[in-house]
C-alpha cells in the first residue's frame, strides 16, 4: 500500500488490521464490519466515514467569486456567508470535469472540494484559467475530512462538543467548533448518503484523534465505522451521481439530471455555458433514469439496458442489491424516447433478461 496516497488515518487502518484497496490512487477501507451492518446502521443510528482522500482547494483575492462564477455551472454570486453550493466544472462542450461542493467564507475566501479522483486535474484546470485578482492553494494534504451520518448523527456529535448544532442549518457550515479537545478549520451540515449528517474538516495531525472520539461516542449508540461499500449503496439509494458514472466528459450534467446545479441564464459567462444551453433547449438524446427490478437479480455498473422488444438502449450506470428495499436498484444511461417514469424496460444480467421499471432516482421517497 506504500505506493498508493494514504489519508491520516492509514496508521489508524494497520494498527487494527483494516483491509485496504486502491481506491482513485489512494488506500481505503471498502469495509469495516460488513457493508450491509454499515448501510443499515448510517440508515437506522449512525456510521463514520473517512473521507479525507477528497481535495480541498482555497481560493481568495478580490476576484475570488467572478473567478469561480467562470469556472462552474451554478451561480456563486448567490451564495452567502457561511453557505455551501453543489457545483459542476465542464468543458466547452457541457461534458463534466468533476462535481465538486464550493464552501463561501466571505467574498474573498472560498473552498472547493473535488472528488479524489478528479482533484488533481480540478488542480490544474483552475489553474490553467487563474485570473491576477485570484489565487488557489492545495491545501488537501494538510487538511483531514471525517463524515457523520445518520439520524443520530447530530446528538452524538452534540456529546462531544458545546456548539449548538442544531442551529447548523443544511448545506450551511461554520468555523473553529471544537471537538473533544480539538478545534476543527469548520463543520458542514452536509454529506453523501441521503442522511441527515456533517462534515468536519479539520488539521491532518488530529484527525485519528478525533476519528476515535467519534467512533467512541457514536458506537454508545450503535453507530459503526463504514467503508466506501457502504457510502456507495447508500448514495445511490438516495439518487445520488459518482463521477465516473452518472457524470463524466461524455454525460453533461443535464444528461445526468443535476440540471439544478447549471444557471444558463447568470450573468456571468461560465465554460460549457453555451452548450449546456443548447441542451436544456433542444433535449439530449439519452439521459440517466432510476430503474427497478421487479425479477432477481443484481444490475452491475456495465450491464445492458434493453427495451420490451429486446433491442439495446443504454446501459446500467450503478446497480445494487438495495439494503433498505430489499430488491435491485440502479441508475442507467439509456435513450430519452424511453426514459419516461414507469416505462418497462428489461436489464441484462448474466447472459438473462431481468425485467424492471424506469422510476425516480429519488428510490428512498
Amino acid at each position: 500500500m506504500t505506493e498508493l496516497k494514504q489519508t491520516p488515518l492509514f496508521d489508524y487502518y494497520q494498527k487494527n488490521q483494516v483491509k485496504l484497496v486502491d481506491f482513485g490512487g489512494w488506500a481505503m477501507p471498502i469495509q469495516f464490519t460488513g457493508i450491509i451492518k454499515e448501510h443499515e446502521a448510517v440508515r437506522e443510528r449512525l456510521g463514520l466515514f473517512d473521507c479525507s482522500h477528497m481535495g480541498e482547494i482555497e481560493v481568495s483575492g478580490s476576484g475570488a467569486e467572478a473567478y469561480l462564477n467562470h469556472l462552474v455551472t451554478n451561480n456563486v454570486s448567490k451564495m452567502t456567508d457561511g453557505s455551501v453550493q453543489y457545483n459542476i466544472i465542464c468543458q466547452e462542450n457541457g461534458g463534466a470535469i468533476d462535481d465538486v461542493m464550493i464552501y463561501r467564507f466571505n467574498q474573498e475566501k472560498f473552498v472547493v472540494v473535488p472528488n479524489a479522483s478528479n482533484a488533481d486535474r480540478v488542480w490544474t484546470w483552475m489553474g490553467s484559467y487563474l485570473t491576477k485578482d485570484a489565487q488557489i492553494e492545495n491545501k488537501t494534504a494538510a487538511i483531514g475530512l471525517i463524515a457523520v451520518q445518520g439520524p443520530l448523527a447530530e446528538s452524538a456529535l452534540q456529546s462531544l462538543t458545546d456548539q449548538p448544532l442544531s442551529e447548523i442549518g443544511r448545506h450551511r457550515f461554520i468555523e473553529d467548533a471544537r471537538i473533544a479537545d480539538y478545534r476543527l478549520s469548520f463543520i458542514s451540515r452536509t454529506g453523501y448518503t441521503g442522511e441527515d449528517g456533517f462534515e468536519l474538516y479539520l488539521p491532518a495531525e488530529d484527525t485519528t484523534a478525533v476519528w476515535e472520539e467519534i467512533l467512541k461516542a457514536s458506537e454508545a449508540v450503535g453507530g459503526l465505522a463504514c467503508g466506501l461499500g457502504a457510502r456507495d449503496t447508500l448514495r445511490l439509494e438516495a439518487g445520488l451521481p459518482l463521477y465516473g458514472q452518472e457524470l463524466s466528459e461524455d454525460i453533461s450534467p443535464i444528461m445526468a439530471g443535476v440540471g439544478f446545479a447549471v444557471k444558463t441564464k447568470k450573468a456571468a459567462a461560465f465554460i460549457g455555458q453555451s452548450a449546456l444551453r443548447q441542451q436544456r433547449e433542444e433535449g439530449t438524446t439519452h439521459k440517466v433514469v432510476g430503474f427497478e427490478v421487479s425479477e432477481r437479480g443484481i444490475p452491475r455498473h456495465g450491464y445492458t439496458v434493453l427495451n420490451q422488444d429486446g433491442h439495446p438502449i443504454g446501459e446500467v450506470t450503478s446497480g445494487t442489491q438495495s439494503p433498505t428495499l430489499k430488491k435491485g436498484i440502479g441508475m442507467a444511461l439509456i435513450q430519452s424516447d424511453h426514459s419516461e417514469i414507469g416505462t418497462d424496460i428489461l436489464i441484462e444480467i448474466r447472459n438473462k433478461t431481468v425485467a424492471a421499471k424506469v422510476t425516480s432516482k429519488t428510490f428512498l421517497n
